[in-house]
């Protein structure tokens, strides 16, 4: 006669932060169809609205990642690239059909949503790349040198996952768009402000990953196990 097993154990708040990242994700790449530059004094920013937002996913990747173990991480990010490819597709569908009586704004939803297929599709490309990078340092990092120096592997990883997003997404988004030294200045300032932003947040990044796994019942620096 066979044992019963003991049923499996369930992550308690895995898919709230799964939910908050794509949700972070589909506000920025709409966003980020609006590009904003700033004059204080000598200093000259080039930004695009994604950049308010943006940051967070980073910051529960990090959770994601140091919590739950690159499989789940990896599968939060899976479904923020579906969700994005989705969302594209319906403002395209949308701007495509024919426009009904009275709607007189069909010049304004093309010039806002009409752009987001490009940004969506730099979007998903710089973050699939970045945001695996990101976690694959992470969790590089973790297995050669131990779960101590957090900060090491928030900062660590995010310097190289958001290089290569950042790249990846200004130049699919807007080259040609954005020229010359402002293209430069907009690639810089957007790899310069996420990673401050994180730098920043670190002290709530521990907080949120303590309080995760306090949640999840782990205790030190234990991951979910898969």
């Amino acid at each position: 006669m066979s044992t019963p097993t003991a049923p499996s154990r369930h992550p308690r708040v895995y898919d709230m932060i799964a939910v908050a990242f794509v949700a972070a994700l589909l506000i920025s790449n709409v966003a980020a169809t609006k590009v904003t530059a700033l004059d204080w004094g000598p200093v000259h920013l080039v930004f695009d609205g994604g950049a308010v937002l943006f940051p967070l996913t980073y910051i529960l990747g990090d959770v994601l990642s140091e919590v739950y173990g690159f499989g789940r991480a990896r599968r939060v990010i899976v479904m923020g690239f579906a969700a994005s490819i989705a969302a594209s597709a319906v403002f395209w569908i949308v701007q495509a059909a024919p426009v009904g009586p009275g709607y007189e704004n069909q010049a304004a939803f093309e010039a806002v949503l009409g752009f987001v297929p490009r940004v969506v599709a730099a979007s998903v490309i710089g973050y699939l790349a970045g945001q695996l990078v990101n976690a694959l340092v992470l969790v590089g990092i973790r297995s050669r040198w131990g779960a101590r120096r957090l900060w090491a592997r928030l900062i660590g990883s995010t310097l190289v996952g958001e290089a290569v997003d950042t790249a990846l997404f200004c130049t699919i988004a807007f080259a040609g768009v954005i020229e010359g030294g402002d293209f430069v200045n907009y690639v810089v300032t957007g790899y310069v402000y996420k990673v401050a932003v994180e730098v920043v947040l670190l002290p709530l990044t521990y907080r949120v990953i303590g309080w995760v796994r306090g949640l999840e019942g782990l205790e030190g620096s234990e991951v979910f196990p898969a």
